[in-house]
């Protein structure tokens, strides 16, 4: 009798993210990624396993990152992680929005991690280099599995993200506020719609994004927003700077940051592509402005002067020292940040 298949074989365990990134070098993403799922956002999603799933980092207000998931949908052109893609021979373009790594094991590696003795409860990061409410977490749940067990370990968390997914764990954010300490950043760029559909083409509505900063505050949650990045030429017309921080304002947010586009690496590359695909006549100007990986210091300060200004006219301080993102004293060095983080980590 032959042989017939087990109705139930899980198949094998799927690889690590080195196994896939050698893979990719050595037969290219099309022929390597043949185990991802095609799903209705047109995106390929790979199961991967990790070996860890706290990152450490230095030089930031924060010692520890947690990114679920790798590559992102949101498709951001200005995305700074874009360049971590290129470590795994896939690109900072297309691959980066098509492409996404789904770190099935993390929740266990995390809740190993988080039970060692030696872990001292510091503040973890979440969302440094993929936003964690990607629409796949829908399906995986793997953000929202990573803060129960942050929260079973009583760590503080520091998140930051585009998507209105958000709201559906207020209710884990409020508890991890009072065991531990809990911030979320919801970043909104602008709310101009142009920008918005040229830069974030992935992203849901800013508004919505900004509904979902009041319905987190409602839930007791300390949530706040990132203008960031601000954008030069797209998002900097006074008019669309006030537009923006009095919605930010009228939304309830307990807190708002700005910084300036800053473009390194493959990320340079793919903006600097768009421009030339899509704003050709903004591309000189960028040259000028963008000779290296920040804007010139000269356009940084008028620009944040003029954030400054509308902060205080909306009654929106700035973030407090501490939190994940931009602080007083790396604003002092000219610093710019892009969505709050900086980081040379990878995920």
């Amino acid at each position: 009798m032959a042989e017939q298949p087990a109705f139930f074989d899980l198949g094998a365990r799927p690889p690590t993210a080195r196994t896939i990134a050698l893979r990719v070098k050595q037969d290219g993403a099309a022929a390597t990624i043949d185990e991802a799922q095609r799903r209705a956002d047109a995106a390929n999603y790979q199961e991967v396993t990790c070996r860890s799933a706290l990152n450490p980092v230095k030089g930031m207000p924060f010692n520890w990152t947690l990114n679920p998931y790798r590559g992102c949908t949101h498709a951001c052109h200005y995305c700074f992680a874009r360049r971590y893609q290129t470590q795994f021979e896939l690109g900072p373009d297309d691959h980066f929005s098509s492409y996404i790594l789904v770190k099935v094991n993390l929740v266990e590696v995390l809740a190993r991690e988080l039970d060692k003795p030696t872990w001292t409860r510091e503040q973890v990061a979440v969302g440094t280099a993929t936003d964690p409410y990607q629409p796949i977490e829908g399906q995986y749940k793997l953000t929202r599995r990573s803060l129960q067990a942050l929260l079973a370990a009583r760590t503080p968390v520091g998140l930051v993200t585009k998507g209105p997914m958000v709201v559906r764990d207020a209710d884990v954010f409020a508890e991890l506020g009072r065991a531990a300490g809990c911030t979320v950043y919801l970043s909104v760029p602008s709310i101009d719609e142009e920008a918005w559909r040229a830069l974030e083409p992935g992203t849901a509505h800013p508004l919505q994004r900004l509904r979902a900063v009041r319905t987190l505050r409602d839930a007791g949650v300390n949530a706040g927003v990132l203008m960031a990045p601000v954008v030069p030429g797209f998002t900097t017309h006074p008019a669309k700077l006030e537009a923006t921080i009095k919605a930010i304002a009228d939304h309830g947010a307990a807190f708002m940051g700005a910084n300036i586009m800053y473009l390194k690496g493959g990320t340079k590359e793919h903006f600097l592509g768009f421009l030339a695909s899509q704003f050709p006549h903004m591309v000189e100007g960028y040259n000028r402005l963008y000779a290296g990986a920040y804007a010139k210091s000269d356009y940084v300060s008028g620009v944040r002067a003029m954030i400054s200004v509308l902060q205080d006219r909306y009654d929106l301080r700035r973030r407090v020292r501490g939190a994940p993102g931009q602080t007083d004293a790396a604003e002092d060095q000219g610093e710019t940040r892009q969505a709050g983080f900086d980081w040379d980590g990878g995920p």
